[in-house]
């Protein structure tokens, strides 16, 4: 972590030793040694295991202290890392064991042992330091000349440079030699911290209290620290003296640092990362992160920091099951975010689907039927796996596991599993994946189906020539009759009704007061309305971005529409949006689904795929059409309400009622949204936006 002078004196007090730190330039580690003794460092790190305790041949060279230092490691002019330095004292322990004076032993004897006395004492020693974000191991080798070797005396030291830390780590020094003579030394240190930044709750925010002297001047930033990218700045100021920063928590995410330096040229800057283990932060992690398909087989995962995340491909069934992950799996190691990444396979299909799961827990789904492939498909698929000698089985994917074909089951692919063995054999069934384990097939089931329902519709039309022969016996109740059919036919338009996501800015109260009274004179035409009015708990609980990304892969798979309401709020979103392409923070409130998914809506308009799927609209009395940015006319962007007419028929789509229903649906619309709009042109107060983060002193 790098560090200044500025920094390291409100940490450390104010003392002149703080400002003789001693700096280290350049990367790599040293050792020397007291004057006498010789050292060498190994090169790398090792893995650090103590053995068991030896009794000393003779005299051994034992570690006997430890001492640490706090110095700074250069790796440019201002960019300094805080290191702790090590020395460890060093003595000899045991003596040579005399032998018993016996009248066998000559001189020849005594000169060999003699010679071991006269030789230098060599030792390893290892050093293991331990913190919070470091695990490192290190061998010094140590020679002492035989003139110094006294047992129980002191030899000297060898000193070692360095341990990298961060303030405010506790770090822990073992050190021991190799074999082991003795129970290893043992130092923890707790590393000065920064006691002049204090973070504390209040309420739904955060405070980031700065407490420096009123005349220090410092410049102050907030940034999401990637490891594998740049870092990405998001907000920074220069400040004088105490200060209080207020964060909403939705803002929290675990690798949102603080970056703090003085005003003052060439000065070092220093950075901590308090959110790392906050479960607000995670949260908002998951809220704020993205799986977006690229075409044609490509996807990728946004999200503003890394994320322990493993993806893996699946097949989504028509018909709601959950997702059955295939083989071949995607990589299980951990995604990369921001990071585009490539299918394993050679066709695409809308029942495809990415999961990403973090601790075995599912936390996105995206398919590919939303992006480009139309809806999914009533397809069967087969799994062939392939086994030594050429030996190879196949079976079908159905909610309840893999279906042999050719099997007793009574499930749907066993029924039909010579005719899907078939339709493979004659090259009906497209071929998804080819691995040397095996393949995936997707076969149609639409002919199946048709003959089915056309045994349906056979036993349909007799019924009703038996009830067409029952009625003209009985002619009086021939009308009653035809009433009743009359209701279940406009039941039955209901249930089929095409789906509408309405998507507008909260610009004020009776604004919100005009969308609610469109939306529910629209589900009487009937249309299904979805508006994140009628969805607050549900907004609250999962986010306005995960809420619309829902909505809209329903809406769209069910073949309904997206409107954009467009207001004054909205226009200017949109203008901030093109130019910026990004949202000012805090400008819309925690309902506003529109600010949030602009990041999916300009995307569709920029790349050609808006038109079919959105319709724009917008209160003439409120906007001036030439107000509405170019980018959305590539959709029809109708007035409402002059345009009433064309705009239900492009919410109802081509199967709609014909001119003279239409005209009557227009003006029911048209009276419902008439007190909602007077009441909304009556002149009122400053219009305000919902409350959005409250950027605190400073941050204005």
């Amino acid at each position: 972590m790098p560090v200044s002078w500025f920094l390291l004196s409100l940490a450390l007090g104010r003392s002149p030793v703080v400002l003789s730190l001693e700096r280290i330039v350049g990367p790599q580690d040293t050792a020397r040694c007291s004057p006498g003794l010789s050292c060498h460092l190994w090169d790398g790190d090792l893995l650090c295991l103590p053995g068991s305790i030896v009794s000393a041949p003779g005299p051994v060279l034992v570690p006997t202290r430890l001492q640490t230092e706090l110095v700074l490691r250069c790796h440019q002019e201002t960019d300094c890392d805080l290191c702790v330095r090590v020395t460890v004292h060093l003595a000899v322990r045991g003596h040579w064991e005399d032998p018993e004076d016996e009248e066998g032993l000559g001189r020849v004897a005594d000169a060999e042992l003699e010679e071991p006395r006269n030789a230098s004492l060599q030792a390893q020693v290892l050093l293991s330091f331990h913190s919070y974000t470091t695990a490192r191991c290190v061998l010094l080798e140590v020679e002492v000349p035989a003139a110094l070797v006294q047992p129980g005396q002191s030899v000297g030291s060898v000193v070692f440079d360095c341990f990298e830390a961060a303030l405010g780590a506790e770090v822990q020094i073992w050190s021991y030699t190799q074999p082991t003579y003795q129970k290893e030394l043992n130092f923890t240190q707790q590393l000065p911290a920064l006691p002049w930044l204090n973070v504390s709750a209040d309420g739904d925010n955060v405070q980031l209290i700065l407490d420096v002297s009123e005349e220090q001047h410092f410049g102050l930033s907030l940034y999401w620290n990637q490891f594998d990218s740049p870092t990405k700045p998001w907000w920074h100021r220069n400040l004088t003296g105490p200060h209080t920063i207020t964060l909403n928590h939705t803002d929290l995410v675990p690798c949102l640092c603080i970056q703090v330096w003085p005003l003052e040229p060439d000065s070092v800057r220093t950075s901590i990362c308090p959110f790392r283990k906050d479960p607000r932060a995670h949260r908002n992690l998951w809220r704020a992160a993205r799986l977006q398909l690229l075409p044609p087989r490509g996807w990728r995962l946004d999200a503003p920091c890394s994320l322990p995340a493993e993806a893996t491909l699946c097949w989504q069934a028509l018909g709601g099951d959950p997702c059955q992950p295939l083989v071949p799996p995607l990589s299980r190691e951990n995604v990369t975010v921001n990071e585009a990444l490539e299918f394993p396979l050679l066709k695409g299909h809308p029942n495809l689907c990415v999961q990403v799961s973090s601790w075995e827990k599912l936390q996105l789904q995206e398919c590919l039927w939303s992006d480009s492939l139309g809806p999914l498909k009533d397809d069967m698929l087969l799994v062939e796996t392939r086994g030594p000698q050429n030996n190879r089985s196949l079976c079908a994917l159905e909610p309840s596991g893999c279906t042999p074909l050719l099997s007793g089951a009574s499930t749907r692919a066993a029924r039909l599993g010579e005719h899907l063995l078939q339709d493979l054999q004659s090259g009906q069934c497209l071929q998804l994946w080819d691995g040397d384990l095996g393949a995936l097939w997707a076969c149609p089931m639409n002919k199946y189906t048709h003959q089915r329902w056309a045994l349906v519709w056979l036993a349909c039309l007799l019924l009703a020539a038996v009830l067409f022969l029952l009625l003209l016996l009985k002619k009086d109740h021939v009308k009653v009759w035809l009433r009743l059919l009359k209701e279940d036919v406009h039941a039955g338009a209901a249930a089929r009704s095409r789906a509408a996501l309405l998507l507008y800015s909260a610009d004020d109260e009776g604004f919100e007061r005009l969308v609610g009274a469109l939306a529910s004179a629209l589900c009487q035409l009937p249309l299904r309305v979805a508006v994140d009015l009628w969805s607050r708990r549900e907004l609250s609980a999962h986010g306005p971005l995960a809420w619309f990304h829902a909505q809209r892969r329903r809406t769209l798979q069910e073949g309904g529409v997206v409107v954009l309401l467009f207001s004054p709020g909205a226009v200017a979103l949109c203008h901030e949006w093109l130019r910026d392409r990004a949202p000012a923070s805090g400008v819309h409130g925690p309902h506003d689904a529109f600010a949030a998914s602009l990041s999916c809506v300009l995307p569709d308009f920029l790349q050609g795929r808006a038109p079919g799927r959105y319709v724009g609209a917008f209160f003439e009395s409120l906007l001036r059409a030439d107000a509405v940015p170019t980018l959305f006319r590539a959709v029809p962007v109708l007035a409402l309400p002059s345009q009433l007419p064309d705009f239900l028929r492009a919410l109802q789509g081509p199967g709609g009622p014909g001119p003279g229903r239409l005209a009557d649906r227009a003006e029911q619309v048209s009276r419902a949204l008439r007190p909602a709009l007077d009441s909304c042109l009556r002149p009122q107060g400053p219009r305000t936006r919902g409350a959005g983060w409250d950027p605190g002193p400073g941050l204005e």
